[in-house]
């Protein structure tokens, strides 16, 4: 165990943030803390690297472990060059360096004993410097810089004159090349594109430090973590597992929890029932039994009804009016600033219905291309045409046109005056806003929620054809998968940006690809678009493409330490189905005695005795629905 988070409590004022959350981390491990927007998974990191202090709990780092961090934001002001910056985390191997030259120029001059003594420290430091990869330094500071998206020609950039996205970069690079043995990432990757993505999921799996991430990326997740961690309402819940196991886990879960809860309610009815009936006799005998039934009643500790899996109203979005089949026709579309050519050459129908998603490098002109469908931005050449009775709706995160003095509700309902307010609310509910959310003032709202009402307002406009700009930036889990199912059941036409892999997956039918100056168009989700972006570049480009972006291996690609693993479960699976065959078997023989038991007249009758053995039922029951799923898991081939 590399790092114990025990007990850990905080509150500001009377909010309670976290609450005697407890997980640990071992070496190498890689695993996502999870949760709502506010669920103090910031604050978490801020308490564990000492920047905040617990109102009560312990953090443990095992004796010369050495961690790192990376705040979601940073604005560290610093005169050096981007490469210079870097090479700080290099120090060391420098000094190495300059102390070989000094022995080497040294040695010239000595002989004899003093000879001796210098070749013995030159040796020294000579296998120091190969042990701190000294030699190879200088690759690894331009592959790291590279794969996080910098070309050479930005290496001598002062950090000064970055933005903000970019100094989070710099600090990115500077933390994976100090190679601490704990890494605390908070959302590495909103400023990364997909390429560089995929170039940190590699970096990332292979590196031998533990790794704790703060992501909403949930293909991101999958591809990193062996262990979820989760945070809701201020408690704390371990998943082993990548984000697709978590997530089937947790809504076993939240059915068991509500079978518990209803067999629980249906039992105290019952018992309630039970002390009505024996109170009408009006007899002493059956007046006590009553009151005991009633002492036993009060004993029982009640559950709470759980919270249902995002239990807003599911809504058809569809758009008053119909466009025809052909939305939009694209023919030799061409766009350059200067001598950077963003794209040349694009033709392109979009039919009705079609969720399509366009991907691509940052700088290659992704967003451009929708500011041109707007008419905000001029093309080089080509023209696009929309079909019959087109209305097309804009989305940009950073341009929301939004009344900060308007509360939400008013947002909407100024916007919609024709919905009555039952239509409003049940809308807010489906973008997460409930309650008294819907009263909150436009300007007090976060990123993400400000997105949502934009969101909210597009998608009930006129418009039948949605251009939208990153729509999942800020956006949290649960966020995301309502949008999903928003685009999932809007019966329009939708054309988006996006570089959430996972959220492309869930609503893509085609991808457009930018790269290379050109879109090259697949038809499916983003899957299958990474079996066949290989295939399809080497016939429409062939090898040496030249491209400068640092690609990562290809993602189906098993490394070396994957295939040994691999052959490791292989040998491992037959003697893993027949352990859990065998645990299976005991829990439904144990299940069935207390079915058997629960029949019994005497049982039936004490309220007690039947909570207890519901208690163990219920617990039963989550204990053979994860073996099952286990089961299923081991058992495919």
């Amino acid at each position: 165990m590399i790092l114990q988070i025990s007990n850990i409590s905080k509150s500001f004022g009377t909010d309670v943030i976290l609450d005697n959350v407890s997980f640990h981390l071992e070496e190498h491990e890689k695993a996502a803390l999870i949760g709502l927007n506010g669920a103090g998974k910031s604050t978490l990191f801020k308490i564990i690297v000492g920047e905040m202090a617990p109102d009560g709990g312990n953090i443990i780092v095992s004796k010369d472990k050495k961690l790192g961090y990376l705040a979601q934001h940073q604005d560290f002001d610093s005169k050096n060059s981007i490469y210079d910056e870097i090479l700080l985390m290099k120090k060391d191997v420098l000094e190495l360096e300059k102390t070989m030259r000094s022995l080497e120029y040294e040695m010239q001059f000595k002989e004899g004993e003093a000879l001796g003594e210098l070749m013995k420290r030159y040796t020294d430091a000579q296998h120091l410097y190969e042990k701190e990869n000294g030699y190879a330094y200088k690759s690894e500071v331009t592959g790291v810089l590279k794969g996080l998206g910098f070309t050479e020609d930005e290496f001598d950039k002062k950090v000064t004159t970055l933005s903000g996205g970019q100094k989070t970069r710099v600090a990115l690079a500077k933390l994976l090349l100090m190679k601490p043995d704990i890494i605390l990432l908070d959302e590495p990757i909103n400023h990364l594109d997909l390429p560089s993505i995929a170039w940190l999921e590699n970096y990332l799996s292979n590196i031998a430090s533990a790794v704790l991430i703060i992501a909403h990326d949930r293909y991101f997740i999958n591809r990193i973590a062996t262990k979820i961690i989760e945070l809701e309402n201020t408690h704390s819940r371990v998943y082993m597992g990548n984000y697709d196991d978590y997530s089937a886990k947790k809504a076993m879960l939240r059915q068991a929890e509500l079978n518990a809860y209803l067999k629980q309610q249906e039992e105290i009815k019952h018992q309630e029932e039970v002390i009505t009936k024996l109170k009408s006799f009006n007899r002493e005998k059956s007046i006590k039994r009553a009151e005991s039934r009633e002492k036993m009643l009060d004993k029982i500790e009640r559950l709470d009804k759980p919270a249902g899996e995002a239990e807003s109203m599911r809504l058809t979005l569809t758009p008053k009016i119909l466009s025809g089949n052909d939305v939009l026709t694209i023919k030799g579309l061409s766009k350059s600033y200067g001598t950077h050519t963003l794209f040349t050459g694009f033709d392109c129908l979009i039919k009705r219905g079609q969720k399509t998603a366009i991907i691509g490098a940052n700088g290659t002109g992704k967003t451009t291309l929708l500011k041109i469908l707007r008419g905000m931005v001029p093309a080089d050449s080509g023209n696009f045409t929309y079909g019959a009775k087109v209305y097309s709706g804009y989305y940009d995160q950073e341009q929301q046109v939004l009344d900060d003095n308007k509360t939400v509700f008013d947002e909407l309902h100024d916007a919609y005056p024709e919905m009555d307010n039952t239509q409003i609310r049940n809308t807010l509910a489906a973008f997460l806003f409930t309650g008294d959310d819907v009263f909150k003032l436009i300007k007090e709202l976060s990123g993400g929620e400000r997105g949502r009402v934009s969101l909210a307002k597009l998608m009930l406009s006129d418009s039948n054809l949605l251009l939208l700009d990153e729509p999942t930036n800020h956006l949290d889990i649960d966020s995301k998968e309502i949008l999903e199912e928003a685009i999932n059941n809007y019966e329009g036409t939708v054309l988006y940006v996006s570089h959430d892999r996972y959220f492309i997956n869930k609503t893509a039918t085609r991808i457009l690809d930018l790269t290379h100056e050109k879109f090259v168009e697949y038809d499916g989700d983003y899957d299958y678009y990474l079996a066949k972006r290989d295939i399809v570049e080497a016939r429409l480009f062939g090898d040496g493409s030249g491209e400068s972006a640092v690609r990562a291996p290809t993602e189906a690609k098993l490394n070396w330490k994957q295939q040994k693993e691999a052959e490791a479960a292989r040998r491992k699976k037959a003697a893993r189905i027949e352990k859990i065959e065998k645990e299976i078997e005991e829990l439904e023989n144990r299940l069935a005695a207390i079915d058997e038991s629960m029949q019994d007249p005497e049982i039936s009758s004490n309220a007690y005795e039947l909570n207890n053995l519901s208690k163990e039922q219920e617990e039963l029951n989550e204990k053979l629905m994860t073996a099952m799923e286990e089961w299923e898991k081991e058992s495919e081939d």
